[in-house]
C-alpha cells in the first residue's frame, strides 16, 4: 500500500492512495432530540500550536493547507437579518411586489444565506450566471477566481415579471405564503432553459430528475439580485439540530481543535464499505503527520430523486452507524448539507467540494461516479465513472483543496467483510450496488454479514416494510376509483 503525490498545478496538491425528504410521512422515525455527537455551547476551546523546542529534521512531505481554510472569497457571508431589524424588514417586504418560492427555491435560499455558496450573496444575475454556466467558476472584482460550477437562479414566469414591473426590489415568499426574504437591485434577464440543461448535465435527454422537477415547469425569465433573509431557515422537520451552518461547523472544528478535515459527502445509507474508507483515510492522514483529523459526514438534504432513501430515514441509519461504533463519534461530525441535488456528474462535484471549502474543510473524499447516475434513456451510466474525481484534480477555484480519491470497497466473499477490491482476487469480490441495497431491504432478504452493521440495516428494512403497507392501503382506492 503506498502514498502517491500528484502535483497538477503549483498550487494543487493532489493526494492518490493507490494498491493493488421522506415521501412516506407515516414512517415513525426515531432522531435525537440533540446531535449525535456532543456539543456544550458555553464550551469554547481555540487551538494553540506548540513552539517547537528544538531545531527537528523532517523528511520531504508535500505542502497541505492547514484545516480551516480561508472561505471562497475571503469572510463568510451571512445573509439573515439581525432580529432586530426584521420587523421594519418585513414591513418593507410586504410593501413590495411578490415571486413566489417552491420548496426547491427555499432550499437555496437558505444555502445562499449561509456562505454555502461563498462568496454569492443572492440568486445570480445575468454576468454572474453565464461565468458559471460557460466557465464553472466566478471572477471576482480583485481578479481572484472562485469556482462555482452550477448556476444559482431564481426562476419567474410572464406574469410575475409583470407584476414587478420597474421595482428594483421584490419580496419572496415561501410555499405556505410566508415572508422569506427581499432580493434587492434586481435584474431579469431571458432563462434560456436548452442551453441550461445541455451545458450542466451535457445532455437534453428526457428523464433528468431535476430537469424534470424545476426546469421544465419554471418560467422563462431568470431573476436575480441581493438577498436579505427575514430569518433562519427552519424545516421543522425533527431533523434542524442537523443543520449546521458553515460558520457553525468551522466553530465546532476549532473546538475539537482539528489540524484536518476530511468530508464526505453521500446521499445514501453508510455501509461497511464507506465506514472502511473513511476510517482508513483518518489512519493515513495520522501517518502523514496530523494530529487529530475530524470527519465531516455531510449527506445531501435538499432534494433527492423519487427512488433514493429520504433524509430522515438516512439520518436514523447514520445514528446507528455511529451508535454500533462503526465510526467514532468522538472524530466524527455529521451534519446536513442543504442543497437539492442535480445529478450532474462531474459539474456537479465542483459545487460538492467547493461549499465543504466554505465549511472549512481542507480534504475532500471522492469515488467512483460521483453525484452521477444512470443514463436517462439508455443502458448506461450517463456519466464516465472516472471523470468526477480527475476533473476534481483540475477545476479552477479549488486548487487550495486536497483531492482523497477513494479505493474501491466491495464484499470480500473469503474474508466475510466489506474491503478493498483486490483485482489479482476479483473472483473473491462482490459488488453490492445501491440498487441490489434496495432490493435486499424491500425483500426482506439479508445482506451478506458484514456488510452495514446491524442497527443500520433494520432501519432500512423497516422504511421499506412501511413504504410496502402504505402503497398496500393505496392500491384498492386506486381500483376503486
Amino acid at each position: 500500500m503506498s502514498l502517491t503525490i500528484k502535483s497538477h498545478f503549483a498550487s494543487r496538491t493532489y493526494l492518490s492512495f493507490t494498491t493493488k425528504p421522506s415521501r412516506f410521512t407515516g414512517y415513525n422515525t426515531k432522531i435525537r432530540p440533540n446531535s449525535i455527537y456532543h456539543f456544550n455551547p458555553l464550551r469554547l476551546t481555540y487551538y494553540q500550536p506548540k513552539k517547537m523546542q528544538a531545531p527537528v529534521q523532517y523528511s520531504p512531505a508535500p505542502l497541505i493547507k492547514s484545516s480551516l481554510i480561508e472561505p471562497d472569497g475571503g469572510a463568510l457571508v451571512d445573509l439573515v437579518v439581525p432580529e432586530g431589524e426584521r420587523g421594519a424588514k418585513t414591513i418593507e417586504a410586504e410593501s413590495l411586489p411578490k415571486v413566489r418560492l417552491t420548496k426547491i427555491d427555499v432550499e437555496w435560499v437558505h444555502v445562499i444565506s449561509e456562505g454555502w455558496a461563498n462568496p454569492l450573496k443572492g440568486f445570480m444575475r445575468e454576468d454572474e450566471y453565464l461565468q458559471s454556466l460557460h466557465f464553472s467558476s466566478l471572477r471576482l472584482k480583485d481578479g481572484y477566481v472562485v469556482n462555482m460550477s452550477l448556476p444559482i437562479v431564481l426562476a419567474i414566469d410572464d406574469e410575475t415579471k409583470e407584476r414587478i414591473g420597474s421595482s428594483s426590489h421584490v419580496g419572496l415568499v415561501g410555499p405556505d405564503g410566508d415572508l422569506i426574504a427581499i432580493l434587492r437591485s434586481i435584474e431579469i434577464y431571458k432563462h434560456n432553459k436548452e442551453e441550461r440543461i445541455a451545458r450542466t448535465w451535457g445532455t437534453t435527454a428526457p428523464g433528468l430528475p431535476y430537469v424534470e422537477e424545476v426546469i421544465t415547469p419554471a418560467g422563462n425569465w431568470l431573476i436575480g439580485g441581493d438577498l436579505e433573509v427575514l430569518k433562519p431557515i427552519k424545516y421543522n422537520d425533527g431533523l434542524d439540530h442537523y443543520r449546521f451552518s458553515p460558520k457553525q461547523l468551522r466553530k465546532e472544528f476549532d473546538r475539537r481543535n482539528a489540524d484536518a478535515v476530511f468530508a464526505f459527502q453521500l446521499r445514501n445509507p453508510v455501509h461497511n464499505g464507506h465506514a472502511l474508507l473513511m476510517n482508513d483515510t483518518r489512519r493515513r492522514l495520522l501517518e502523514m503527520g496530523f494530529k487529530n483529523p475530524i470527519l465531516l459526514l455531510h449527506p445531501l438534504g435538499g432534494f433527492t430523486k423519487a427512488d433514493d432513501v429520504p433524509l430522515d430515514v438516512r439520518m436514523e441509519q447514520h445514528s446507528k452507524v455511529l451508535e454500533d461504533g462503526v465510526l467514532d463519534p468522538e472524530t466524527t461530525i455529521v451534519a446536513i448539507f442543504p442543497s437539492p441535488m442535480h445529478y450532474a456528474g462531474p459539474t456537479e462535484v465542483q459545487w460538492h467540494a467547493k461549499a465543504r471549502i466554505n465549511a472549512g474543510a481542507n480534504f475532500y473524499i471522492v469515488g467512483r461516479d460521483p453525484a452521477g447516475m444512470g443514463h436517462p434513456t439508455e443502458k448506461r451510466d450517463l456519466y464516465d465513472p472516472d471523470h468526477g474525481k480527475k476533473v476534481l484534480s483540475m477545476a479552477p477555484g479549488l486548487e487550495k483543496l486536497n483531492i482523497l480519491p477513494f479505493r474501491v470497497a466491495a464484499y470480500d466473499i473469503v474474508a466475510k467483510k466489506m474491503a478493498f477490491f483486490d483485482p489479482s482476487r476479483a473472483k473473491d469480490f462482490l459488488f453490492i450496488s445501491g440498487t441490489k441495497m434496495r432490493t435486499y431491504a424491500r425483500t426482506g432478504e439479508n445482506p451478506p454479514d458484514g456488510f452495514m452493521c446491524p442497527g443500520g440495516w433494520e432501519v432500512l428494512v423497516k422504511y421499506y416494510e412501511s413504504l410496502q403497507a402504505e402503497e398496500a392501503t393505496q392500491q384498492p382506492a386506486a381500483v376503486s376509483s
